[in-house]
């Protein structure tokens, strides 16, 4: 390369630079002056959460919030989703997705501040209140800037995501990418132990799959003092859950993370009473689909065999749930890329797997995908963790949410 081509292209690297640092203090200074309308929205949220698949007021709530900034969206999309889309201004025919979660948990609610949940018994306490709000605010930074990118993002508000079959799968079924198909699928979630203003991504499989698990013990209930005239569905029901030990510490090799957790005994009899049915509820989650389907054939085998060794009947039901989300790991470096411009190489962390789910996982195996966290520890006192009466969140973390987002998206788009 002779020297004065050398000077050019030095001289464009340093053009763009500043263009980018110029768009990120762009950003940065959108996302202080939209924070305060971000956080009444996402108190507004907190304050009237509903159920899985019954987010009607929640997805009436958004819609209203897009049509006030003039995007364009489809509603009422697996019962209450709703998706709006994007368009820049500089010519480009590339589609990315933005998703963020919008149902509550049905847990009774302990804080007092003055937007405590109204609902009885239902409460965001898994911060989807927060992702729909960062997600709004995203979008409204994004529409303020649109002469700096170009294509086609899709804000996907999705229902759902805390119950079976997960409002992943039904929005996926239901064709939302059919017309425009995304190169990347982008997904953040709160995580309190994480210092607000970091986020942290995790390239690959990152959380596990998670499969529902329903044993039905049955046989001929009776007076507890003439066992011989009963069979012992409470003590074939034990033996049952003792035996599925076998599954993890037995059958599955040490180098395959697997958690098999039974969490609900239901045997209605009395100190003096063997019921003639007992039923279990648990939950199956590992980091490997082989084994998956290979430990859900023998948890069938032992339950069966167990129950009938105490004279039982067995029935069981294994619903596949939620699998695994797998990060695209080429995009998810990408972003880890694009995340460290805009907050610093310190505020981006790498992540360990987790057992816990998300049906997140469903866009992981159709599209390239980026799931990742953004922190929301609290500067003072205890942060409660996820799915507690408790749980709050520093809100200072939506300025990283909105703003990282926002960078991320318009980069993938760029590109």
């Amino acid at each position: 390369m002779d020297s004065s081509r050398f000077f050019i292209l030095l001289f464009f690297i340093i053009i763009c630079k500043t263009m980018d640092k110029n768009i990120i203090q762009k950003i940065k200074e959108l996302s202080e002056e939209y924070f305060d309308d971000i956080i009444k929205i996402r108190r507004d949220i907190h304050k009237n959460p509903e159920l899985s698949f019954q987010e009607e007021e929640t997805s009436l709530y958004i819609q209203n919030e897009l049509s006030k900034l003039v995007i364009p969206f489809e509603a009422n999309i697996a019962g209450t989703g709703v998706v709006g889309k994007l368009i820049g201004d500089k010519p480009s025919d590339k589609v990315i997705a933005l998703r963020a979660d919008i149902d509550a948990l049905p847990i009774e609610e302990e804080n007092s501040f003055d937007f405590k949940s109204q609902n009885k018994g239902v409460m965001h306490a898994c911060g989807h209140d927060a992702h729909t709000a960062s997600l709004l605010g995203t979008a409204r930074i994004l529409n303020s800037i649109k002469e700096h990118w170009g294509g086609t993002i899709l804000l996907i508000f999705q229902p759902g995501e805390e119950r079976y079959p997960g409002g992943a799968s039904l929005m996926l079924k239901e064709g939302i990418f059919d017309k425009l198909k995304p190169e990347v699928v982008i997904g953040q979630h709160v995580l309190p132990e994480l210092e607000t203003g970091k986020v942290g991504f995790k390239p690959g499989i990152y959380m596990a799959s998670a499969d529902e698990i329903y044993i039905t013990i049955k046989g001929r209930g009776g007076h507890g003092a003439l066992p011989e005239n009963f069979d012992d569905t409470i003590l074939a029901a034990s033996q049952v859950v003792v035996s599925m030990q076998q599954v993890v510490s037995r059958i599955v090799p040490p180098s395959i993370p697997t958690v098999l957790t039974f969490g609900k005994i239901v045997g209605n009899g009395a100190n003096n009473i063997i019921p003639a049915k007992v039923e279990i509820a648990g939950t199956l989650r590992t980091l490997n689909e082989e084994w998956r389907a290979k430990i859900k054939d023998k948890i069938k085998e032992i339950a069966k065999l167990t129950a009938k060794a105490y004279n039982c009947q067995c029935d069981i039901d294994i619903k596949d749930g939620f699998p695994m989300v797998d990060n695209d790991e080429k995009s998810t470096e990408k972003a880890i890329s694009f995340a460290k411009q805009y907050l610093g190489d310190q505020k981006v962390e790498k992540l360990e797997t987790r057992m816990t789910a998300e049906d997140f996982g469903y866009f992981t195996q159709k599209y390239p995908s980026v799931y990742y966290r953004f922190g929301v520890k609290q500067e003072k006192g205890e942060t409660s963790n996820l799915h507690t009466s408790n749980f709050n969140l520093n809100e200072n973390s939506l300025k990283t949410s909105m703003g990282n987002m926002t960078w991320i998206a318009i980069n993938f788009l760029n590109i």
